[in-house]
């Protein structure tokens, strides 16, 4: 088990995970970071995040799914998912995922890439719904949900405020970034953080209404990419 992979892991699926959305209770083990081996075993209870783990590390040929490589091709993005084939990727789905109502991963064999942004637009059922309802909530979902970039520009104790782009839908229907928007996160809970540190004018990732980690301008442009490609399948 990799120790940074098991961190890098905490780093974004903590979140979701306080939220109650998804994985097991107790998320404050997730900023553990002193405890990685407890953190890996709480990894493998989230089935969607650990489901695309998995395939991204057969594919590959890695024996571990918390190998870092293959957590940050996940989360952010990065090479090993060129190698991945988009039409095993739904074959292994429809078993892993069999009773995921709603989305439109099952019709994705041309696009589908084990990636954070795929699960959040396409198999998820909040972009059919935006599309079917204009429901604000939904929306308001797939811009938390997703992992979306962002810079710092200040930071009081354990919050900070960021500047970063909501999607917004345009005039023809479709989902785009809107204008810059300040906003206001966490980046550590009572003490407890992954981060060694944050400052104004670092670029983030963020995750819900959490720092995840902080992002190189080449992390950041692998994200967007990502968002790109799934906001234009679903627009």
């Amino acid at each position: 088990m990799s120790a940074e992979g098991a961190l890098m892991f905490a780093r974004y699926a903590y979140p979701p995970n306080a939220l109650g959305y998804c994985g097991p209770a107790g998320a404050e083990a997730m900023l553990r970071g002193d405890a990685t081996a407890d953190i890996a075993r709480r990894a493998r209870r989230f089935e969607g995040a650990w489901s695309y783990l998995e395939f991204l590390a057969s594919s590959a040929g890695i024996a571990d799914p918390l190998d870092e490589r293959v957590v940050e091709a996940y989360w952010v993005g990065g090479d090993l998912l060129a190698g991945v084939s988009s039409a095993a990727l739904v074959s292994f789905l429809t078993t892993r995922f069999a009773g995921q109502s709603g989305g439109s991963w099952r019709s994705a064999a041309d696009r589908a890439l084990p990636h954070h942004t795929f699960q959040v637009f396409e198999v998820y059922p909040w972009s059919e719904l935006l599309a079917r309802t204009g429901h604000p909530q939904a929306l308001s979902v797939l811009d938390q949900c997703r992992i979306r970039t962002g810079v710092v520009t200040a930071v009081t104790g354990e919050t900070a405020t960021v500047e970063s782009r909501p999607l917004t839908v345009s005039p023809g229907g479709g989902l785009v970034p809107g204008s810059l928007r300040r906003e206001s996160v966490r980046w550590s809970v009572d003490g407890w953080s992954l981060l060694s540190g944050l400052a104004a004018g670092d670029r983030v990732a963020l995750h819900w209404n959490w720092v995840c980690d902080t992002l190189t301008a080449d992390q950041a442009g692998r994200i967007e990419v990502m968002e790109a490609r799934y906001r234009v399948a679903v627009g």
